[in-house]
């Protein structure tokens, strides 16, 4: 089944090449460094190097704790991390600057993987949250390199998608080395895909672990002077494509009974942000834009956070924050940001890429969700309303962060053991 796989990805690599390119009209980062997809890149003179596969900006960022400790654990070790969107590799030269050697991911075929695996030389291929790739696990089987899925989560949903699949699934499965799965759902629902329940440990999500920079309080504190410190301000974090209609109908309603309200509008992907400008303007919103570089006026009802990376800083500086792709069917994104951060959060039903962290939040009455707009504007102009309920909900979900910490030492001791077993350490 496996060689069917292979057969029909070389048979695609044509509509995937120009899948690539009609990207690239709206994102012309996914033009350059085009030949790395193909394993063709310099050596870079290490003997060996660990491998982090991280797709985009949300899974790079949730490795910082992880290559940190590895550094610590492996002075002069070089780490390998690959990403498969330009938003991704940005966000990897922002953190890490040279410390570590950065390419796009190779493409998940025989040749490729094989050529990858002579220049980068890895010892251990650490996988995080959902990439699971059969030639690239098959061929690391081949060559001894263990494979790690890392911080691992599987939805209901994508259990079943890949459950039709059968024998082939539960090859590709059956070839992961380890799993470090977030919850115990999601360890159950690797092994019912082939995975060796002996080989599954639940360590939890190292999202918990992640620290936030010392400087961001300050960071935050400038960018409110910009927006204006007595307005009321909620942040709408990673919206997708039929999402921000939903937010901006919100918006309205909110500023009929709060009229100086400010919404900060943040789309996920960059090739979205002239969009959801125009978008923005035909709603009727005075928007400003980050790229403006311009300070918000008191009759400016709307800020787009088109920028990447930045984030973080708008959430700290935000009294409310509701999470995207979570009215839409996309699967929701990161909440612990604004947790950590002590911000009162709403979402969408849609959460199932982070189910477990969802319910965390809810039963520790720290966030709430809403099923529509209307929801959506009740519970944002209830909280901008209420200093000390916005205070008690932000609390709870600092608190819920502190105690779920320690994921990051058992994902770091089970590397320790896979280079041990194999050989490589």
């Amino acid at each position: 089944m496996r060689h069917f796989y292979t057969t029909l990805l070389y048979l695609a690599l044509p509509l995937v090449l120009l899948r690539l390119l009609w990207r690239s009209l709206k994102a012309p980062d996914y033009r350059s460094r085009w030949r790395e997809r193909f394993g063709l890149f310099a050596p870079f003179g290490a003997a060996h190097s660990l491998w982090i596969h991280a797709v985009s900006v949300g899974e790079v960022q949730a490795t910082v704790p992880l290559v940190k400790l590895l550094q610590k654990r492996y002075p002069g070790q070089a780490i390998v991390i690959t990403t498969t969107t330009p938003t991704g590799s940005r966000r990897v030269r922002e953190l890490f600057g040279d410390d570590v050697f950065h390419v796009y991911a190779p493409y998940d075929l025989p040749l490729i993987i094989e050529r990858f695996i002579q220049r980068a030389r890895p010892r251990i291929v650490v996988l995080m949250e959902t990439e699971v790739w059969p030639n690239l696990l098959a061929t690391c089987r081949q060559h001894g390199i263990p494979s790690l899925l890392a911080n691992a989560r599987l939805s209901q949903r994508s259990t079943k998608g890949y459950a039709r699949l059968g024998g082939f699934t539960r090859q590709t499965f059956g070839d992961i080395s380890w799993v470090a799965a977030q919850g115990e759902a999601d360890a159950e629902r690797f092994v019912q895909l082939g995975v060796d329940p002996a080989h599954i440990r639940v360590t939890g999500s190292i999202k918990f672990d992640a620290r936030l920079p010392r400087s961001l309080n300050e960071q935050a504190d400038v960018i409110r002077r910009t927006w204006g410190h007595e307005r009321p301000v909620w942040v709408a974090a990673s919206t997708h494509e039929g999402e921000d209609e939903q937010v901006l109908q919100a918006h309205k309603q909110i500023r009929q009974q709060l009229p100086d309200a400010l919404l900060v509008l943040v789309p996920r992907h960059p090739e979205r942000f002239d969009g959801v400008a125009s978008l923005c303007q035909k709603s009727g919103f005075r928007v400003v834009r980050r790229s403006d570089q311009s300070n918000c006026t008191p009759e400016t009802a709307l800020f787009l956070g088109d920028s990447v990376g930045e984030l973080p800083m708008f959430l700290a500086g935000a009294d409310v924050a509701f999470m995207g792709g979570s009215l839409v069917k996309h699967g929701g994104h990161n909440m612990l940001e604004p947790a950590a951060l002590g911000v009162p959060i709403v979402f969408g039903p849609h959460n199932f890429n982070f189910a477990a962290i969802s319910e965390l939040l809810l039963e520790a009455d720290a966030a709430v969700m809403v099923n529509c707009a209307d929801e959506l504007a009740t519970v944002v102009e209830a909280w901008l309303s209420d200093a000390s309920e916005r205070s008690r909900m932000g609390e709870n979900g600092r608190r819920v962060v502190e105690q779920n910490r320690g994921a990051l030492n058992k994902l770091a001791e089970l590397i320790d053991d896979l280079l041990t077993t194999s050989g490589q350490k």
